[in-house]
């Protein structure tokens, strides 16, 4: 029987990624409906304030959905949100059994929903394919049960560690192929972020530049206590100031462009990184993919705040005075230098990517 419900949850489980760029900051859900052995309703969280999965699928089934089975990618809510309790609309169907992928990982919500289901009567199963499930939603689950957005930190680098030349020129460690996947995790996050120098010296763009465009992400600058100049000279206001989120000191300055941006935070630590992880949590910012430069990846690497580190290693030595990834101090011991775990790795066209964990 097991076989069988990780079929159908696999199912689902394809059926939640339809929503993956339309649903933040609600998770990607997806639910199947069978009797009988065949599939009689399907849906998806399509997107953020719209009915959930489990709504569309009891649609489509109608009446037969009485004495089915269900599957969910995510245990069905049990409280009244933007949308009515999902565990609710599922009783009153009298589906006969749910299959669930993972539980709610809201803290304050886990489980009740299946609760209320199972003191109905119904049959509740959980955790097939749990792994995948969270995998697939690893941005809402951290983002739910912490406050903060899921970290992806990215850099592409030299075979000595340097991610720029002495006059800051970058243009192109990585190659195509690299360049390529990173518009695919542009494309993936809410939001990306850069710092000061990074901004002035490279004038990035930051857009999702794919043929597969789905989202344009937001773009956080940490100006920590340095006031921006010749925004009309910088790509991104001129292109996507409405998008623009910046980060300051208190009374750094840049409260004057809050007419050209979406928003101005200031806080009272400059490069607090926590801090303003939790501002930005409070924003329902639930993913950020730290772009650089090296002040920016310093002060990351020095906490515990980074989920993914993406790294695309180029075969070039820039040299001693290049810009380093990591301009922290070395340890005494080699034993206390910051370690990494392999998640995967590839080779791009020559270069080769590394996703990696701490």
């Amino acid at each position: 029987m097991r076989i069988i419900d990780e079929d159908y949850m696999t199912v689902a489980l394809n059926l939640a990624k339809k929503g993956k760029y339309t649903v933040s900051p609600n998770p990607m859900v997806g639910s199947i409906i069978v009797k009988k052995n065949r599939i009689i309703g399907k849906g998806y969280h399509r997107k953020a304030g719209k009915p959930h999965a489990e709504v569309y699928a009891l649609r489509e089934a109608g009446t037969d959905a009485r004495g089915s089975t269900m599957y969910v990618t995510l245990e069905p809510c049990s409280h009244w949100g933007s949308t009515p309790p999902c565990a609710e609309a599922i009783i009153k169907a009298k589906v006969k059994r749910v299959v669930i992928g993972m539980e709610d990982p809201n803290p304050q919500v886990s489980g009740t929903g299946i609760k209320m289901m199972q003191d109905a009567g119904i049959e509740v199963i959980t955790g097939i394919l749990e792994d995948k499930a969270r995998e697939l939603n690893k941005f809402f689950v951290k983002y739910i049960s912490t406050g903060l957005p899921y970290v992806i930190l990215k850099a592409a680098i030299s075979l000595d560690g340097k991610i720029a030349v002495n006059n800051g020129d970058s243009k192109w460690i990585s190659n195509e192929g690299a360049r390529k996947k990173v518009h695919e995790l542009r494309n993936a996050v809410d939001a990306i972020m850069i710092g000061y120098n990074t901004l002035n010296k490279d004038n990035p763009h930051l857009t999702v530049r794919s043929t597969a465009k789905k989202r344009d992400p937001l773009k956080i600058i940490l100006a920590g206590r340095r006031k921006l100049r010749n925004l009309s000279k910088l790509n991104l206001f001129k292109e996507s100031g409405d998008k623009i989120i910046i980060v300051q000191n208190m009374n750094a300055g840049n409260e004057i462009f809050a007419d050209q941006v979406k928003e101005v935070i200031s806080l009272r630590d400059a490069y607090n990184i926590r801090s303003v992880m939790k501002e930005l949590g409070k924003r329902a910012i639930t993913s950020v993919l730290v772009e650089g430069g090296s002040k920016v990846f310093t002060a990351f690497l020095n906490t515990k705040l980074v989920d993914d580190y993406y790294f695309f290693v180029a075969p070039i030595i820039i040299g001693s005075d290049g810009i380093p990834l990591y301009s922290g101090k070395s340890p005494k011991k080699v034993s206390q230098a910051l370690k990494f775990e392999r998640k995967s790795g590839k080779f791009l066209d020559g270069n080769v990517f590394l996703e990696m964990k701490r």
